[in-house]
């Protein structure tokens, strides 16, 4: 049983704001990637009426929830329980992406884990530095956090699933403040009803708290719309998308950055090139563009042309619809054009599903992922995709 004292900090008020100059800004790269997205089976509680007055969001709070667990497993072993979440979350903060954060450590914590003891040299496969860190680096896995009124400006339960209605739409917005939270935190919905109630996740209201894994949280009323520029350093880095790994890998300007290390294989010494790895989901077969490409750009909140010729043939079409910026549009909120047309790293409105469908044709990451992409990579620098 879980003891759970609660202590709860505000933070400075943030900015949130999608820039005017965003609106009508249609991405020129014409992205191949598209889901389709049913409106869901499941008989959920209609989201809550949510103040019109734009009010912003406390940040996690420093202080978290502390937890009794049973005897911890061996250090040298995969955590189950409390320990897995722990690792999760510190692999995320260490930008060696788990995927979603829920307690079960598959072959996305798996591939991160690798990838951590490749930056730190130890053996690929080993569990015990990389559960020693995380123990050490996050003692609490969960926090209590305030659901924030930036919820007004960022959901919208009666979005419409329909492309001809989205067209019209301010913003493809959340759908509901559980979508909303478990975004922010790095998760998924189902893993907000385990830790919380399903009741508490369906009726979620501004203000409320619930327990939430205690990772760093994706403010998504932070976008402004910006669009990176090249950076001296940043332009110089590379990135190598695996799609049989299914991850992306982000590395330091050497000839080293080049080289993809064996998974299998131990490493001898560490890479200190290895910056970051993400996992992601490929296009499908007919449409990934094998080779070395270059970054062309990187906008937040883009709006994306849907075009039903382009997504099925890989042809542009006449007909076409824009899709507005936010976090249910199809190409998530940052994309990352190379510079074969079409093509590009980009977020998800579908976060739970990377690695588990293919898209169109292109990269996609969970938003909370993508958007770090700007700080470690700009355009110009190269991208090959394997």
């Amino acid at each position: 049983m879980r003891f759970i004292p609660v202590i709860l900090l505000l933070a400075t008020i943030p900015v949130f704001a999608q820039t005017p100059a965003n609106q009508g800004r249609v991405l020129k790269a014409l992205p191949l990637d598209f889901e389709e997205t049913q409106p869901p089976t499941e008989t959920a509680a209609p989201a809550q009426a949510l103040p019109a007055e734009p009010v912003a969001s406390p940040a996690l709070p420093a202080e978290t929830v502390a937890t009794e667990t049973p005897a911890a497993p061996s250090i040298d072993e995969k955590p189950t329980g409390d320990d897995a979440v722990r690792l999760q979350i510190f692999l995320d903060q260490s930008n060696f992406g788990p995927g979603v954060i829920d307690g079960r450590i598959g072959q996305f914590s798996e591939l991160a884990v690798n990838s951590w003891n490749e930056n730190q040299g130890h053996p690929i496969d080993s569990w015990r530095a990389v559960n020693t860190a995380a123990r050490k680096a996050v003692p609490n896995p969960f926090a209590v956090a305030i659901v924030p009124e930036a919820v007004a400006q960022w959901v919208n339960p009666n979005l419409s699933y329909k492309k001809a209605e989205q067209a019209k739409a301010k913003q493809m917005s959340y759908r509901s403040n559980g979508e909303f939270m478990s975004e922010r935190y790095h998760t998924d919905v189902p893993y907000l009803i385990e830790l919380n109630s399903s009741s508490n996740i369906y009726n979620l209201k501004p203000r409320e708290t619930i327990i939430v894994p205690n990772v760093k949280a994706f403010e998504i009323e932070n976008l402004t719309g910006a669009v990176f520029k090249e950076d001296e350093a940043l332009s110089q880095r590379h990135a190598v998308i695996d799609t049989k790994l299914n991850q992306v890998r982000i590395y330091e300007a050497n000839l080293r950055a080049l080289v993809v290390a064996d998974p299998e294989a131990p490493a001898s010494v560490a890479n200190h090139s290895l910056i970051a790895a993400f996992p992601i989901t490929p296009g499908k077969p007919q449409f990934i563009r094998y080779g070395k490409w270059e970054m062309r750009n990187a906008v937040e909140l883009p709006v994306w042309r849907y075009d039903q010729q382009l997504l099925d043939t890989g042809k542009r079409g006449k007909n076409s619809l824009n899709i507005p910026g936010g976090p249910n549009n199809p190409v998530g909120v940052l994309w990352c054009g190379l510079s074969k047309p079409g093509i590009g790293m980009h977020g998800t409105s579908n976060p739970e599903t990377i690695g588990r469908s293919r898209s169109a044709g292109c990269i996609r990451l969970a938003n909370w992922d993508i958007v770090r992409i700007p700080g470690m990579l700009r355009p110009g620098c190269s991208v090959e995709i394997r």
